[in-house]
């Protein structure tokens, strides 16, 4: 008889070579966003962070985690890694910004079926990238090769983010009053909500990701779908920090209709005109294709709008020219009255209510 062969990880498709060669690829891109606080080095059991280096002197935390979603399919199809890490960052630190933290510390997960150091190594420089933007620190992470989990050519994303803010600060949602006034600042794209129903009409339609726009024949439709999401974190810090800004609603998956009542107290109801948004092609071009009723789209996608703030009508100038010269394209939407706490979505051809 024959001795049986000893079999190893790499036998059951996972190297742990390929793992230690990655984490000294991406040891730069962590690096890159050190912040005071932390020095951003890999490789230990957990990452270090110093509040009181940060300055802070009675903060809460603040925590949020999140994915990508399916708009990974996407990304895994163009062959286009560049941007998804940023889209990850945002859907975390757009969270933290609207509770009025200042993002501190990031941290990400990535599995795979079989780890492709070139495709992991652009999705963590996309996360420091991100991180870059945001202001905080990538300061550890976790990579997963799992086969028979994944796809070989699939991964998954997910990341955590710690932020703090001085007690005093918080935006805690019930601020609001009758009166005050609803300003959205312009998205991105699709960010990173709705691509369910992003892909059902690509293969409704038959569309190819490196098609040309019909609105746009420089840009292809995959890399328009791809755009990362905004990360509104810088824009939004030092108003938020002035008190300036009485609360912000992230606008994610449930779409303007259900993500503005999260920042009113009972007896309070937004009211929201769309008469004065032109809605952009892309989601234009998104609802023509899908037949998608308007009532759906507000309820789905961001439509335009990836961040509402909510402000005293006095503070409605200064804080607009603010965010303007911060490079925000700002749009007053609404204002907030008294009534059923939910929302209404008004103006020509859009007709949708909730409440919450």
């Amino acid at each position: 008889m024959s001795e049986k062969k000893g079999l190893t990880y790499a036998d059951a498709g996972v190297s742990i070579d390929a793992g230690n060669r990655l984490v000294g690829q991406i040891g730069p891109h962590a690096k890159s966003t050190a912040r005071p606080g932390a020095n951003a080095q890999l490789g230990g059991f957990g990452g270090f962070f110093d509040l009181k280096a940060a300055g802070y002197k009675d903060p809460l935390l603040v925590a949020a985690n999140d994915g990508v979603g399916t708009k990974l399919k996407l990304a895994i199809e163009a062959g286009r890694h560049d941007g998804v890490g940023i889209d990850l960052v945002a859907m975390c630190v757009n969270d933290l910004i609207v509770q009025g933290a200042e993002p501190l510390f990031f941290l990400d997960y990535y599995a795979t079926g079989k780890l492709d150091n070139d495709v992991a190594e652009a999705v963590v420089a996309s996360i420091a990238a991100g991180c870059r933007e945001a202001g905080c620190a990538l300061i550890g992470g976790e990579t997963a090769e799992m086969p028979g989990m994944y796809g070989e050519d699939d991964y998954d994303l997910a990341g955590f983010c710690v932020g703090a803010v001085e007690r005093a600060g918080a935006l805690v949602g019930n601020e609001a009053s009758e009166g005050d006034l609803l300003i959205g600042l312009e998205s991105s794209g699709v960010h990173s909500n709705g691509f369910s129903l992003v892909r059902r009409i690509i293969e409704q339609e038959g569309w190819k990701l490196d098609d040309p726009l019909p609105y746009d024949a420089d840009r292809t439709i995959g890399e328009a779908l791809l755009e990362p999401t905004r990360i509104y974190v810088q824009a939004l810090l030092p108003l938020v920090r002035a008190g300036d800004i009485k609360a912000l609603a992230h606008i994610t998956g449930g779409g303007l209709l259900e993500n503005i009542p999260r920042i009113l107290p009972e007896g309070l109801r937004a009211q929201v005109s769309l008469s004065n948004l032109t809605l952009p092609p892309l989601f234009a071009m998104l609802r023509d294709a899908g037949n998608i009723a308007n009532s759906e789209m507000v309820r789905t996608f961001n439509c335009g709008i990836g961040m509402v703030a909510l402000v005293d009508a006095d503070h409605v100038g200064p804080v607009t020219k603010a965010l303007e010269d911060a490079g925000e394209n700002v749009l007053r939407i609404g204002r907030i009255v008294n009534g059923l706490r939910g929302c209404s979505v008004v103006g020509d051809g859009w007709s949708a209510s909730h409440d919450a």
